[in-house]
């Protein structure tokens, strides 16, 4: 089955062409940070403007690199949420339209569930993982753990309570004058520093609850920088892996925490933060001790990209009956798995 898929939840335009649920054709992407580089992060009204002008060529890119048509399409994926209002509109008329034209079906998808199986798509060097495992969903808007035993089969185990890490990582370089997107400044920069040099907190730090809290942390950061001033040089590695640092420590130790409390002996990492150095480092580092495998993406399939959309797409496709576009609408906060929420309340002081 050959499929088109396509991406516009924040500010990335991208389609791209799958065949069979698992192999990528073309990924094209349309990026808007240095539009949204000036303003320290992502403004939705500028973000859903661009998507209109980016969206066709993105879709013609994406055709031309797979070397095939429209008309070779037989089914059209779409994010359908969560995301920006404005941004998930461009690409599901899209899908839509592209849908009733072409007289094939198309389905909506979660953002969510693209981050979680974009592990099973064959890559070069890469291995993909079997069911059961546990999927860590750590992004800008996310920080998430999920037990994923099969394809539509998700129970959510923990989440943020407040700020999720990308948005963490985000603010706190903001806070240092570095340029957006943060995450990748403040990863550059935590090379060099030593992630012992700053004592920062450690949220939430129980293995009997998996939600995250990061808000707190970016605080203590704040506190540090009004007591102490915004450092430079050799100061602003030092701080920059320490904060780094503080926060792979929570999601690694969780992530492992999950996969022992499900006994599920796989790991798998996903969204944007999945791109970081330490973490990616420090989750095999770790898991490895405990005797559980680790399943990452190349981190260009980590970021928001189409292609991730893929495996959920056939998965939803290749059951679907008629032509046209089934119904559904946009869901900007939509859930992954409603009703299947396994999390426990917080007993006592989060130490």
């Amino acid at each position: 089955m050959l499929i088109m898929t396509l991406e516009s939840s924040c500010d990335e335009t991208s389609a791209a062409i799958i065949k069979d649920g698992d192999t990528i054709l073309s990924n094209a992407i349309s990026s808007q940070i240095p539009i949204h580089r000036r303003f320290g992060g992502v403004v939705p009204e500028l973000a859903s403007r661009n998507h209109v002008l980016a969206i066709n060529q993105v879709i013609d890119d994406a055709l031309s690199a797979a070397g095939c048509t429209l008309q070779d399409l037989e089914g059209i994926g779409v994010t359908s949420g969560p995301g920006l209002m404005g941004s998930l509109l461009v690409g599901i008329e899209t899908a839509k339209a592209l849908a009733y034209a072409l007289d094939i079906p198309c389905v909506g998808l979660n953002h969510l569930e693209g981050h979680l199986t974009a592990v099973l798509l064959q890559q070069p060097n890469y291995t993909t993982p079997t069911f059961p495992y546990i999927g860590l969903v750590a992004s800008g808007g996310h920080s998430d753990l999920y037990l994923v035993r099969a394809m539509g089969d998700y129970t959510i185990l923990g989440r943020t309570r407040d700020d999720a890490a990308g948005e963490a990582f985000d603010k706190v370089a903001k806070m240092l004058g570095l340029p957006y997107p943060g995450g990748v400044e403040i990863d550059r920069l935590a090379a060099s520093g030593d992630p012992e040099a700053i004592a920062f907190p450690r949220p939430m730090w129980t293995r009997k609850n998996l939600d995250f809290s990061f808000a707190g942390l970016k605080t203590a950061v704040l506190t540090h920088l009004q007591q102490h001033g915004i450092p430079e040089g050799q100061q602003l590695s030092d701080l920059c892996a320490s904060f780094q640092a503080a926060v792979v420590d929570v999601l690694v130790m969780k992530t492992i925490a999950a996969a022992k409390q499900q006994k599920v002996p796989r790991i798998i990492l996903s969204g944007g933060v999945a791109c970081n150095s330490m973490l990616r480092q420090r989750m095999q580092e770790q898991a490895h001790k405990k005797k559980l495998e680790v399943f990452l993406a190349p981190p260009s399939l980590c970021t928001d990209n189409a292609a991730m959309l893929g495996p959920a797409a056939y998965y939803k496709l290749k059951d679907s009956s008629g032509t046209g576009f089934s119904h559904f609408d946009l869901q900007a906060s939509s859930s992954m798995a409603p009703g299947k929420d396994a999390r426990q309340p917080v007993k006592g002081p989060h130490r």
